[in-house]
């Protein structure tokens, strides 16, 4: 379990979130939502151990979160960070000698199911194939919390089609949660189990997605735009 108490975060020139608390459950598909700019990706980065609070705590499984938490922690970034120089082979093999935990096998499956050419290099890949090779190596890990920032960002259609597929076919349900920032909405409303909207660095809800379905009987979009509004 997750647990964030009273956590604000602010930079030099304004604050990104605000005296916030959430605890979220485990093994779900936890979609953290809201415009650019709401704190999604810094919750994102607290959690993951990437930034410190300017105050308040974060536990993971009750551990106070710094940079070791990695061990129990995958996090797929929004930015495209990889090394060039490596094929996709080698950055491979280089993120097993880095986490104990990577799952090897489970990485060449993902490399055949996205049809990626283990000796090319990532300089040469498409941005498409890029953001395969990066679900690639988070997915691989086999820890108990994967969290991915805005997975969808800037894909085509195509290529988020295989995004989502892959979450369902490479995710261990039974022993992993994860945590997806997004304003893709509607495209990953089906995988979501929970719901958390976040606006101007506070949290506006939290909530079972089916909840909102059967009681509210709205959509995930239309439950955020109301929520907003």
């Amino acid at each position: 379990m997750i647990e964030l108490q009273n956590v604000s975060k602010r930079y030099i020139t304004q604050s990104a979130l605000t005296n916030i608390s959430l605890t979220l459950p485990k093994g779900k598909i936890i979609g953290i939502i809201g415009e650019n700019g709401s704190g999604k990706s810094t919750t994102l980065k607290l959690i993951a151990g990437l930034i410190q609070p300017t105050s308040g705590t974060i536990l993971v499984d009750g551990i106070p979160v710094t940079r070791r938490i990695s061990q129990y922690v995958a996090y797929l970034s929004e930015l495209d960070q990889l090394y060039d120089f490596y094929t996709v082979q080698e950055i491979v093999k280089y993120y097993a000698s880095q986490y104990p935990d990577f799952d090897q096998n489970k990485a060449q499956d993902m490399i055949q199911f996205f049809k990626l050419d283990p000796t090319k290099k990532v300089a040469h890949l498409s941005k498409g194939n890029r953001g395969r090779v990066k679900l690639v190596l988070t997915l691989s890990r086999n820890v108990p919390y994967i969290l991915m920032d805005e997975p969808l960002s800037g894909l085509d259609p195509l290529v988020r089609d295989s995004v989502i597929r892959s979450l369902i076919s490479f995710i261990n349900f039974e022993e992993q949660t994860v945590i997806i920032t997004t304003h893709e909405i509607a495209e990953i409303e089906p995988l979501l189990d929970y719901v958390i909207m976040i606006s101007n660095g506070q949290v506006l809800a939290s909530t079972e997605v089916e909840q909102i379905r059967e009681q509210k009987q709205q959509s995930l979009l239309e439950w955020m735009k109301q929520l907003s509004s």
